[in-house]
């Protein structure tokens, strides 16, 4: 018995630290310096959506302090995950029923986009 839980406390164990979520993953510095050169335009600095160019957008770009997501783009039924969060920074919003203003990113590499997601989830006040 005592084998089996170890066993078993050693296979979450390595699960956790094999498969980490994205906010543990993630360089939320590294991914404000990526934040601020490609979206703070229309999501503005501190995210709120506030941009120079979001404020002639409509509708108005997410107000990331606020937390509030839109796309359950990974088709789950929970939105604003970091999986919907990826799919949409990937791919733009329109894909996922949103607006065509919010631009695909498919320069971003997957790690760069796991720093932003931790940049973004670091907005929420």
């Amino acid at each position: 018995m005592k084998a089996q839980f170890t066993a078993l406390l050693l296979a979450f164990s390595l699960a956790a630290v094999a498969i980490p979520s994205s906010a543990w993953a993630g360089d939320a510095a590294a991914g404000a310096a990526l934040f601020n050169a490609n979206c703070s335009s229309c999501h503005g600095m501190s995210g709120k959506g506030d941009g120079p160019v979001g404020a002639a957008l409509t509708p108005p770009p997410r107000n990331f302090a606020i937390g509030d997501f839109s796309f359950y783009a990974d088709v789950n039924g929970t939105k604003g995950e970091d999986a919907d969060l990826t799919l949409v920074i990937t791919n733009g919003a329109m894909k996922y029923g949103g607006s065509p203003l919010m631009a695909p990113w498919p320069t971003l590499t997957a790690a760069q986009i796991v720093d932003v997601i931790a940049h973004i989830r670091s907005l929420k006040t």
